[in-house]
């Protein structure tokens, strides 16, 4: 069967997924006064057992107060580590493998379900075919430049549309099947 992977991620209306700077202040609830409504992170993200992210991405997360990650296999993909995994920090490991090579070292450790996230993460993903779901839940935010979720790719890739949801704060969630 092989390892499933599956993307959840924010953007916004013009497709960002953050800022240039990196930052999120524009997401619900980062303001303190917007009351953020279950969208089915939880539930998704206890399905899991691995998360594979960019360099970025990790040390972005790692500004916040609590790892956000505990209990789960963190991988770290960076130019700056060696081909195969090596540990970074407590469930953290980090690697310069491609998608591919990777899938090839996270399946002899029996892993299951991966977490893709961090732009550059995700479209390495997709151009290597290896996303098999994506929940992007758009938030209703014009912010005109920054960080792509999808930037450029190859060729098309067509997708199935599975549902979407509409939350009272305007946000609306569709999930999608990657078409192989």
């Amino acid at each position: 069967m092989g390892i499933k992977y599956s993307v959840f991620i924010a953007a916004s209306l013009d497709g960002f997924i953050a800022r240039k700077n990196g930052s999120l202040d524009w997401l619900p609830g980062n303001d303190g006064q917007v009351q953020v409504e279950d969208t089915g992170y939880n539930d998704f993200y206890a399905a899991v057992d691995t998360l594979v992210m960019g360099r970025n991405t990790y040390e972005f997360v790692q500004s916040f107060d609590a790892w956000p990650f505990a209990g789960k296999r963190v991988v770290v993909l960076s130019s700056n580590y060696p081909f195969t995994m090596q540990v970074v920090a407590e469930h953290v490991w980090g690697t310069s493998a491609s998608p591919v090579e990777l899938d090839k070292q996270l399946e002899q450790l029996g892993v299951k379900h991966v977490y893709v996230d961090g732009g550059q993460t995700i479209q390495s993903y997709l151009r290597a075919g290896l996303i098999a779901e994506l929940t992007v839940t758009r938030i209703p935010v014009l912010l005109g430049e920054g960080i792509s979720l999808f930037g450029t790719l190859q060729h098309d890739i067509g997708l199935r549309h599975r549902s979407t949801r509409m939350f009272n704060n305007g946000m609306v969630q569709s999930k999608y099947e990657v078409i192989r």
